[in-house]
């Protein structure tokens, strides 16, 4: 169990304790419109185990588990694109965000934010501008009348990949000092 320094002369807070201490900084998101129920139980427990302040942001009513003490849901109006206006505008640099959205993935990561979608992708610097294009490019053939198949179900692979893709985003968070600790104004060594 990490402990705290209590104030006595010669005690450290543990190197574990500091990295806990950035989840009570940085926040993890969710665009839970669509993403699947499976994903929505790895983030919960994530989020449980790491007592990570998680919020699920939709358009409509969203039950949480009970045991779920650092979830939470915003709900948020109807209409095209405002959950992730949501996330858009209230999530910051050192967060993390699973979305499916690539535009608004793209947002994210302008501002600096970690993105990975339902089935594990990893949207960064080096592959947002693709994977953006990619997603015009169909959307303008879908508009033309042009039949284009969709994602395939949801399978226990994507879940695996999305599992470890969060896994190593939420290590990256406990290990970079960045954003999270700009915003407290704090810095590995002060305590605070």
């Amino acid at each position: 169990m990490p402990y705290r320094n209590a104030g006595s002369v010669g005690t450290r807070e543990s190197s574990l304790s500091r990295e806990l201490r950035r989840f009570d900084l940085a926040k993890m998101w969710v665009d839970a419109d669509a993403a699947p129920r499976e994903v929505k139980e790895v983030v919960f427990r994530a989020a449980k185990r790491l007592s990570m302040q998680t919020i699920l942001v939709a358009n409509g009513p969203l039950s949480i588990p009970a045991n779920a003490t650092t979830v939470s849901v915003v709900q948020v109006g109807q209409g095209a694109n405002v959950a992730d206006q949501y996330i858009a505008s209230h999530a910051t640099p050192g967060d993390l965000v699973v979305t499916a959205d690539i535009p608004l993935a793209a947002i994210l990561v302008e501002k600096g934010l970690r993105v990975i979608d339902p089935r594990g992708d990893v949207y960064d610097v080096n592959n947002i501008r693709s994977r953006l294009a990619t997603r015009d490019f169909f959307e303008s053939v879908r508009a033309a009348g042009v039949r284009v198949s969709g994602s395939p179900p949801y399978s226990n692979q994507d879940k695996k990949s999305f599992a470890d893709s969060l896994d190593r985003a939420l290590a990256q968070v406990a290990s970079t000092p960045s954003a999270t600790q700009a915003r407290s104004g704090s810095s590995p060594d002060s305590g605070g």
